[in-house]
């Protein structure tokens, strides 16, 4: 491998690999601790060099790890130490926003927060976001198809990306950076990369589709004490704004109840007796007219018994201050360090009985076991965060085996946007037919026949025979 290293060395330039204690301090998970066992970090400043660096990996039959912001909950970037990590931290260009056709192209290690930035400045929007926008990468966004807050009315990243470059395993770059909306020229090859987890190639620009900056922005926190509401309310509130509702973020009452008043950096903007807290947010044209609308959207919920109460943010600064409760992420991590995370969707009817079960089957066996639920529910994604007292193999699996069983009996998905990695491998038949994994199986042997990009991620590797 040496041999490689200095060849690779003389592609990428000074400062373009990083080797020994310099890969030892990185971290390969999240969150972030140190310890990559990579044999070294890779870091392309172009398309140009990644095509040379796999290219060379291929022909040696080199496994290559690809790094974006490290912002993932499923070991998609966990590196073993005959591997090679490829970073692409160097490449954050973002080429003008063409505000006339309302596009902008980046390189795929640009941070999401950047690319907001840079649609804001144009008078635009990127709708995509997420708590871990100042880290997360594009390429990364891409590789798990990220969901996010506003996927109720914008989408996945699916949905806002027109088109892609890509490097094959064997190094082949596939410039597919299409720049319209329409476009029905044969198989949209970009999907073959979105959600893949660089298991089929690795995207190093691609085109992101922008949209029209609101003009008014309206946030609430409600409070319900009956989850069966939550379905009309949303149901409702959707159709009392004309389609201008933009997050529809669920708490449940532990979840607020550790933000607010355990952590309590947030004050109390609604008692912490409600079961259930629901952040929303309207997005629209007509600020004077759209608020209007949005009061009396609530106020209905309100006689209706939809909800039990609400308070609506006056300002930016209240709209950030409701936000950040939901967003306090760190906070929560810090209280059940090191946590277990579970990103899973369902039907919305089933979720409520779903976190009972499974809250009912870890207090059973781990009497001091503690979780909290939030998430997406206008998109039918919740997650779960856990800890048990333990992070040992055996503990982990039988808590992994209570979430996912009971998942499956709903016939639920096993993740809704942080992708499937090595931790979620063992369950994918919970999710997936044999049939749909065999088609998997014969789109990596077709775009990876070595089996060199991101091993055993997704797939089992070729050289394992069983998970």
């Amino acid at each position: 491998m040496d041999n490689l290293i200095e060849d690779i060395e003389n592609i990428v330039g000074p400062g373009g690999v990083l080797l020994g204690a310099d890969v030892l301090g990185r971290s390969d998970f999240w969150p972030p601790m140190g310890g990559c066992q990579a044999k070294a970090i890779v870091r392309p400043a172009s398309t140009g060099e990644v095509a040379k660096i796999l290219k060379l990996c291929h022909a040696a039959g080199q496994a290559v790890v690809t790094h974006g912001g490290l912002t993932g909950l499923v070991g998609g970037a966990r590196a073993a130490q005959d591997e090679i990590v490829l970073s692409l931290e160097r490449m954050k260009g973002i080429e003008p926003v063409d505000t006339v056709n309302r596009t902008v192209t980046v390189e795929a290690g640009v941070p999401l927060q950047l690319v907001h930035e840079a649609a804001e400045d144009a008078g635009l929007l990127f709708p995509l976001d997420l708590g871990a926008r100042g880290s997360c990468t594009i390429g990364g966004n891409i590789a798990t198809n990220a969901g996010g807050n506003s996927v109720i009315r914008y989408g996945m990243i699916r949905d806002q990306l027109l088109g892609v470059e890509a490097v094959l395993a064997d190094g082949t770059v596939i410039s597919s950076l299409n720049t319209v909306i329409k476009n029905n020229t044969g198989y949209d090859l970009k999907q073959l990369f979105i959600g893949s987890e660089g298991t089929l190639g690795i995207v190093t620009r691609a085109v992101l589709r922008l949209r029209p900056l609101p003009r008014s922005s309206n946030t609430a926190l409600v409070a319900t004490d009956d989850f069966d509401r939550l379905g009309r309310f949303l149901a409702d509130m959707d159709a009392a704004l004309g389609g201008t509702l933009s997050a529809f973020e669920v708490m449940w009452n532990d979840f607020y109840q550790l933000i607010v008043m355990e952590i309590g950096n947030h004050g109390q903007p609604l008692p912490p007796t409600h079961r259930f807290y629901v952040l929303l947010e309207s997005t629209g044209g007509h600020e004077k007219s759209d608020r209007a609308r949005f009061e009396d959207a609530l106020s209905e919920a309100l006689d209706a018994g939809l909800i039990a109460d609400a308070v609506i943010a006056q300002s930016k600064q209240q709209r950030a201050d409701l936000w950040a409760i939901r967003d306090d992420i760190e906070g929560l991590t810090k209280a059940f360090f090191p946590p277990l995370v579970f990103d899973i969707s369902l039907d919305i009817r089933q979720m409520d009985d779903y976190v009972d079960e499974v809250r009912a089957q870890l207090s059973a066996r781990w009497p001091d076991s503690r979780m909290v639920v939030f998430g997406h529910l206008g998109d039918g994604n919740i997650h779960l965060v856990l800890t048990v007292g333990s992070h040992e193999p055996g503990e982990v699996h039988a808590v992994e085996t209570i979430i996912y069983e009971a998942l499956g009996r709903r016939h639920g998905v096993i993740s809704a946007e942080h992708g499937i990695g090595l931790d979620k491998r063992a369950y994918l038949q919970h999710s997936r037919s044999s049939d749909e994994i065999a088609l998997m199986r014969t789109l990596k042997q077709a775009l990876d026949p070595k089996g060199i990009l991101n091993p055993g991620k997704i797939l089992t590797a070729q050289k394992e025979t069983t998970v």
